[in-house]
């Protein structure tokens, strides 16, 4: 119930702020509202999905957390202050992390990449999220909390707490924040996120706070002379709910099936997306590569023509793309 409630509070501000949008800029059709509906429809079938035992989330990650909290090496006191303050950095961390592997290994960018479908920068692509939790299994990186000394339960209530922050940050009606940038995960930090300019793509992980993301050297702030494109680098444009969660899981399906061996299989399914075993894939490194030869600068939306292989390069800018070429599309 708590659910179905918190689910249509986060519709109908999501809502409000597409009618806000469209006054805004007298246009209605600014407003992607097909792709507002598909947001509310992947829920749908989300509430489907966690009707399955376990939660769609959890999966086996809570018991395997319950059997951590029982062999824990001490046991931090949720009474006490500093209990909380560890707990949320420790959340931060862990989250990072989660986060991080859902761009970088393709099990779990599988379901990732939902949220990062929508092709504008709003409110609701903040509850635009995968269905297929049970699959990837990412709620298992905060099972060593539990080891850590944090009750299941709280360490459940402190990634709620995160995400629910995470809310307002998917917009792009708030400007920079002076000197929080950098500090916090701002709606400037996220948008940096979201983007598939490809010197942005892979950066700024955090969910309260960028502290990892500096710490690790993945923070990118966002610049006021790049005008960004959101969605994923090859853009979805279907509407329909079912194959935006789960035309990656049916590209991975393809690839393995193709692979020459049990390494080639792996690889297409824990390397980073768009990683190919000839070395010929398009990953973000590969991406890249492939820009500052195109255009002189690692930087900018690939052109369609590279995302689909019909852009062939010349032999130096194979050289200088490490020996790349455009011949593995790339889920990104």
């Amino acid at each position: 119930m708590l659910m179905l409630v918190l689910g249509g509070l986060a519709v109908s501000i999501t809502a409000l702020e597409g009618v806000a949008i469209a006054r805004r800029l007298k246009n209605r059709e600014a407003y992607d509202w097909g792709a507002f509906w598909t947001t509310v429809r992947i829920n749908g079938w989300r509430l489907v999905v966690e009707a399955i035992p376990m939660g769609a989330v959890l999966g086996a990650s809570l018991p395997l957390g319950a059997w951590m909290y029982e062999h824990r090496v001490w046991t931090v006191p949720m009474d006490a202050w500093w209990g909380w303050v560890a707990m949320f950095f420790t959340t931060e961390f862990f989250y990072y992390w989660m986060h991080r592997a859902g761009h970088r290994i393709r099990w779990y960018w599988a379901s990732h990449q939902v949220h990062h479908s929508g092709n504008q920068y709003n409110l609701a692509a903040a509850f635009r999220q995968s269905i297929t939790g049970k699959i990837t299994g990412g709620f298992v990186f905060f099972a060593p909390q539990c080891l850590l000394g944090f009750p299941p339960e709280v360490v459940l209530f402190s990634y709620a707490m995160n995400l629910v922050y995470q809310f307002w940050i998917h917009t792009d009606l708030v400007p920079k924040l002076g000197w929080l940038e950098g500090i916090l995960n701002t709606p400037s930090a996220h948008r940096v996120h979201h983007a598939a300019n490809v010197e942005y793509l892979d950066a700024n992980y955090g969910g309260t706070i960028l502290l990892f993301d500096r710490l690790f050297g993945t923070y990118v702030p966002e610049k006021d002379n790049v005008t960004i494109r959101y969605g994923l680098v090859k853009q979805v444009t279907t509407y329909n709910a079912l194959k935006i969660c789960l035309h990656e899981w049916g590209s991975i399906a393809r690839d393995v099936l193709r692979a020459r061996s049990l390494k080639d299989a792996l690889g297409y399914m824990f390397m980073p997306p768009g990683w190919a075993p000839d070395g010929k894939g398009l990953t973000t490194e590969q991406l890249r590569a492939h820009m500052k030869v195109l255009t002189g600068s690692a930087s900018g939306v690939p052109p369609e023509a590279l995302l689909d292989g019909k852009m062939p390069l010349p032999a130096m800018a194979q050289n200088q793309a490490d020996g790349v070429s455009p011949s593995h599309v790339p889920a990104r």
